[in-house]
């Protein structure tokens, strides 16, 4: 679904990701894992084009990313971060609405998509009026989730989702969205520096350090088979 060719992203003297390559199959979650400064969320960011890479090429569903508009691209990519990401001034029902209008949705497409996600995320209809400032910080999470996955996209991208809530409630609200079949399905990107977090979520982990991969594999190749010292310290953490 996903094939990213000898990326890099140099800002000033300072590259922030050196030729990184790296395929995410369909309905994979792929976890970028990394210290602060590793290149993890640079890397996510191209994929959408939030940020234009120097040097590569990014290949989204077999389209070259640079073959298509910027918002249109992002229109079938949902896109989740921390706290959920959400304008103030929209409502939950209009938060989820939004690419869905973009796209030329009807209205009663929209309505039936919108009770169908907050039935899947366990949030009351009463919600679908109100505004992210009366929502709980795990309400927010689980709002941004259907947001980005109310136009059914083949791809979400996750930058940090869980960083802004509490362990108990960061625990429950991870375990309860992956557990969502639709985003068993979904080819899933997601940005972490938690190891736990990594090893419960991921099919594969692509693990970095100074802005290149160091090495990539499922959660027990790394714990179990570390290729160097700083994978085996990383992953004890």
């Amino acid at each position: 679904m996903i094939d990213v060719r000898n990326l890099t992203k140099t800002f000033a003297s300072h590259t922030a990701v050196d030729g990184v390559s790296l395929t995410v199959g369909r309905g994979e979650t792929l976890v970028l894992l990394g210290t602060s400064g590793s290149g993890k969320t640079t890397t996510l960011k191209m994929i959408n084009r939030l940020i234009e890479p120097t040097s590569g090429s990014i290949r989204v569903d077999g389209i070259d990313i640079q073959q298509q508009s910027a918002p249109e691209l992002r229109r079938r990519i949902g896109y989740v971060i921390q706290d959920g990401g959400l304008f103030p001034h929209y409502t939950v029902a209009e938060a989820i609405a939004s690419v869905p209008k973009l796209l030329g949705w009807q209205t009663s497409q929209i309505e039936q998509r919108t009770y169908e996600l907050i039935d899947k995320l366990q949030l009351p209809k009463t919600l679908l009026s109100r505004y992210p400032s009366e929502l709980s910080g795990g309400q927010r999470q689980r709002v941004g989730v259907a947001r980005a996955l109310a136009a059914q996209p083949p791809v979400v991208l996750m930058d940090e989702p869980f960083g802004a809530l509490d362990p108990f409630t960061r625990k429950h609200v991870r375990r309860e969205l992956f557990g969502l079949n639709e985003l068993k399905e979904t080819t899933v990107v997601l940005v972490t520096h938690d190891v736990n977090e990594a090893v419960e979520l991921a099919d594969r982990i692509v693990l970095m350090n100074n802005g290149r991969i160091v090495q990539t594999g499922s959660p027990s190749e790394l714990t179990h088979h570390p290729i160097n010292a700083f994978v085996k310290d990383f992953m004890e953490i």
